[in-house]
């Protein structure tokens, strides 16, 4: 008998990256193979997100998209979209079923079970998917109670409630992905920064000044194989002299920092219910300057907030000249039924929208290129992962502790016995830019 298809499909943040792995492992472990989104396929998972209306209709884009692929084939959707569109998301024919995030720990069996009443058939035994085992995404905290204005995550994972993995079991799973070959594992979570608070008797992530998870990369760093850890977006509040001298006697640690900052105005900061103000944001990046050398910090930017007149943007955007970021994600505001930002007077148009994020990223490509171009002519450790060809030229390219892509012509890494998933000190010659430069 052939084996059974499924493909998946990710939207959103690293934690929804990490759960479509594991919801894959639960499909391969049943018998299935595992194919491109773009391939016809038994089975279809679209891991949705709900953060703002582009992220819903993006979602129901792709969970169309998979129907018209294999009419015949069961469409899944599951995550953030459909806890917040409800009863109303299986009004549309071309889901044939949804799940929560609660749900995702135990996808395959529930979804399997509806494809044999619908199809009748059976799988066979596993095939593992074939990767480059060199970068893995542990998700080890889900939940948020900060409410922002904007926002619907709170709602739809856990309402407020904040849940962390226990230190044993993280541990647990990084000694198992280093026995799998993987060398990097990158921590994340919803609200990261709050690690632990569900374990202490503070009620605050800011009085327990990270030290739950600084406790936990501390221990991490001591398996043996994995020789780096990174960590997903964190709050500014996180970043203390307690949580960062520490770290910066960590090797292993990769100082590279995503700090939300939404905005650099401080009228917008507390329309949107940040618990920060420009100026502390600020303070920690420098603090985050005086114990690393040259670190990434990247951050977050929503354009055309409710209310955000040509002054405030401007502040924002002068603030993020003084800030010399490594990278910055610029989003246009979309309003989210159901939130408080949803109902406030003086939303801005679109048109204006558009043009002020197209401002920020035309500024946000020269902070790339000035950020990434300090280091041609270093010596850098990267971390090997792939092969890509540029005007005509093969490179074996990964990235440094900093996330900065580094490529060495192919021919030259040969030679080298340079290899993916091997990490490598090298004089960078050659930087790749993504995109947009």
């Amino acid at each position: 008998m052939e084996r059974l298809t499924a493909a998946f499909l990710t939207l959103g943040c690293k934690v929804n990256y990490y759960e479509t792995e594991k919801m894959m492992e639960q499909f391969r472990e049943r018998g299935f193979s595992i194919c491109e989104f773009s391939e016809k396929a038994d089975i279809y998972i679209i891991n949705t997100c709900t953060v703002t209306n582009i992220a819903d209709r993006k979602s129901r884009q792709m969970i169309h998209r998979a129907k018209r692929k294999n009419p015949d084939s069961l469409v899944v959707a599951v995550g953030c979209y459909v806890e917040s569109g409800g009863e109303a998301l299986l009004q549309d024919e071309a889901i044939d079923a949804a799940y929560s995030n609660q749900e995702k720990a135990v996808l395959a069996d529930a979804v399997i079970e509806r494809f044999h009443l619908a199809k009748g058939v059976g799988t066979t035994k596993v095939e593992p998917l074939k990767t480059e085992r060199t970068r893995a995404y542990l998700k080890i905290q889900d939940g948020c109670n900060q409410f922002c204005s904007y926002c619907m995550i709170p709602y739809v994972r856990g309402n407020g409630k904040l849940k962390s993995t226990s230190k044993e079991d993280v541990l647990e799973q990084v000694q198992r992905l280093a026995e799998q070959g993987y060398k990097e594992v990158v921590l994340t979570g919803i609200h990261l920064s709050s690690y632990g608070i569900d374990f202490s008797k503070e009620i605050n992530f800011v009085k327990l000044e990270g030290r739950p998870l600084l406790d936990l990369i501390q221990d991490a760093v001591q398996i043996p194989g994995i020789e780096r850890i990174r960590l997903g977006s964190l709050e500014p509040r996180i970043i203390t002299e307690t949580f960062l001298e520490p770290l910066s006697h960590i090797p292993q640690f990769c100082p590279h920092f995503h700090l939300s900052l939404q905005s650099g105005c401080d009228t917008v900061l507390r329309r949107m219910n940040r618990h920060y103000t420009a100026k502390e944001y600020k303070e920690k990046v420098e603090l985050l300057r005086h114990y690393f050398e040259h670190p990434a910090v990247t951050t977050d930017v929503i354009v055309g907030f409710p209310g955000e007149s040509e002054v405030e943007f401007q502040e924002t955007r002068t603030f993020l000249r003084e800030m010399h970021m490594a990278d910055i994600h610029v989003f246009p505001y979309s309003m989210r039924n159901g939130t408080k930002a949803a109902a406030m007077n003086n939303q801005v148009l679109p048109e204006i929208k558009k043009k002020r994020t197209e401002m920020l990223i035309q500024d946000t490509m020269e902070y790339r290129k000035k950020y990434s171009r300090f280091f041609l002519g270093k010596r850098e450790k990267v971390l090997f992962e792939d092969t890509t060809v540029e005007n005509g030229r093969a490179y074996l390219v990964g990235h440094n502790e900093r996330y900065v892509k580094i490529g060495v012509q192919l021919e030259e890494a040969e030679k080298k016995g340079f290899e993916p998933n091997t990490i490598h000190e090298i004089t960078v010659t050659k930087i790749f830019l993504g995109e947009n430069g």
